[in-house]
């Protein structure tokens, strides 16, 4: 195939969503239609033993919930489709965020009732920031929840963006019938609790009294009247408006039942954009360019407990990239040649040769790559616009085992590279400190550190509102203030100056009084 080709086939997006909407099992279901999957797993019961498959970690398995981005390739239809399944739970947000900069569409899942919820509202700021297109797919159709006009309502007002329903329910809750879609004219009948995938009945005429047979005749009347609304206030969906991110087709359904999920896959490969262009600090790379680019977006250490092995997730943005070549790594300005690169299927891994434009690829790495690295065949450009945070929670590092302390250097380092926190380490006393976004955090680093490295620890909260990373145009006035701070002085894993205030008013006053340092509440400056 060439390359125009092999973009042409290839769709990569995530699914996102506020905790419990039904996201991962969503996941489970594709995987099932795309085959890669025999059975799905149960993310919440802790009789079922057949976990699911995105869900890998063992902390994710214990609490029935996503604490890292799962990325998994399958083909479905003859398109290769790429899908990432990212955290919900807002304090792991810092892995979406940055897993969105590496997709090209999304699929946002909403509980039909609860509705738009918090953690989603900030997804949809991040999808907005970079105007990427959408599917929203309501879930949960099986349960009593809010009337369907009120959700499409409330998605418009609270996520600010149009919507388009391409398929439509037939009741909901205990007297849920199935859905129409408006998409291809046919009608699908609910089945509670099927797992097999089952095809639609075709009406080409939702007047025929076939329609009435089959989910009775107040249902039938129902959808008709309500068929008439939509098609009078929704216009032919325009694909454009779509693929800018304008309007957000919707789709209703049941993950847990496996129902309405085809409709949603088959219409997502049809209008889903493949493999798009991207910025870098040079200039917008097309992906039909005949060199290679990419940039890692996510690293993790240990996916197989077994082997410390350390994971780099690159998405390939232009070119081929082919196993066993030599790439320069621009931030080291240095030739850099993989022998090992996989494809995923969550923790399960093979080889891979060649990879195309979309595609993501595991990169296995000794401590060369970070977060934001970018890969080409000899062009000097970064691809911008992976976000970085500045932490809200602070604990310092306790060691609980003076014997492990090499297994705690190691576990931090590593899982510092992978970006779940940020690790600040005092000049004076030499203190560990680690920044996060979530309180969650923390359990997920002591979980791991203990299980993957051997190491026991306790966090101790600290005061500290903010850290900031500062400079100087000035040497001799950064070091005059790093002297008179000493106390409130660190350094990242980076090695970059940190200043730790201790509160707003204090940080208020110190910038006043040396109006020559600079502060940034980021380390990209």
């Amino acid at each position: 195939m060439t390359l125009e080709q092999e973009i042409a086939k290839r769709r990569t997006f995530g699914i996102i969503s506020h905790p419990d909407a039904g996201k991962t099992t969503l996941t489970e279901k594709l995987l099932l239609f795309g085959g890669a999957i025999q059975k799905a797993g149960a993310v919440k019961s802790s009789k079922i033993k057949d976990h699911a498959r995105s869900d890998w970690m063992e902390i994710e398995k214990q609490r029935g919930i996503s604490v890292a981005t799962s990325v998994m390739g399958f083909n479905y239809k003859d398109i290769k489709i790429n899908l990432l399944d990212t955290p919900g739970h807002q304090d792991f947000a810092e892995d979406t965020y940055r897993t969105l900069t590496a997709v090209d569409s999304v699929i946002m899942v909403v509980d039909c009732v609860k509705g738009v919820e918090m953690q989603t509202e900030k997804l949809m700021e991040v999808c907005r920031m970079r105007n990427t297109p959408v599917l929203c797919f309501i879930n949960k159709l099986d349960r009593e929840g809010q009337d369907p006009f009120d959700l499409l309502d409330e998605i418009e007002a609270k996520l600010r963006i149009k919507v388009h329903p391409l398929s439509w329910p037939i009741s909901m809750g205990k007297t849920f019938k199935g859905v129409y879609s408006l998409y291809e004219k046919s009608l699908k009948l609910f089945t509670p609790s099927k797992t097999t995938i089952e095809e639609g009945i075709e009406i080409s005429d939702i007047n025929d009294p076939v329609l009435d047979e089959y989910v009775g005749e107040t249902n039938a009347r129902q959808l008709r009247a309500d068929v008439e609304l939509l098609n009078g206030v929704y216009p032919e969906l325009d694909v454009n408006d779509y693929l800018t991110g304008k309007v957000a087709p919707v789709f209703f359904g049941s993950a847990v039942n496996n129902f309405g999920v085809k409709e949603l896959l088959d219409t997502f490969i049809r209008l889903a954009p493949p493999p798009i262009a991207r910025e870098t600090t040079l200039r917008i790379v097309a992906p039909n360019e005949s060199k290679f680019s990419g940039f890692i977006f996510k690293i993790h250490a240990n996916m197989d407990p077994k082997h410390r092995n350390r994971i780099a997730f690159l998405r390939v943005c232009s070119g081929k990239f082919e196993r066993g070549s030599n790439y320069l790594h621009v931030r080291q300005e240095k030739s850099i040649r993989f022998s090992n690169a996989t494809a995923f299927m969550a923790q399960d891994r093979e080889t891979v040769d060649e990879a195309w434009p979309g595609d993501i690829v595991g990169l296995y790495d000794t401590g060369n790559l970070k977060i934001g690295d970018t890969l080409t065949e000899g062009e000097k450009g970064f691809y911008t616009g992976i976000p970085s945070f500045s932490p809200e929670i602070f604990k310092e590092v306790v060691n609980k085992d003076a014997m492990k302390s090499k297994q705690l250097e190691k576990g931090l380092q590593q899982l510092m590279e992978e970006g779940v926190a940020q690790l600040f380490t005092f000049d004076v006393g030499k203190r560990k400190v680690i920044g996060t976004v979530g309180a969650l955090q923390f359990e997920v680093i002591q979980f791991r550190l203990k299980h993957e490295y051997s190491a026991t620890v306790e966090f101790v909260p600290q005061n500290i509102y903010k850290a900031c990373w500062i400079s100087s145009s000035s040497d001799q006035k950064l070091q005059e203030f790093v002297n008179s701070k000493l106390r409130h002085i660190a350094r990242d894993k980076e090695g970059k100056l940190v200043f730790m205030a201790e509160s707003r008013a204090w940080l208020q006053m110190v910038q006043d009084n040396f109006p020559e340092i600079n502060f940034h509440f980021t380390s990209e400056f």
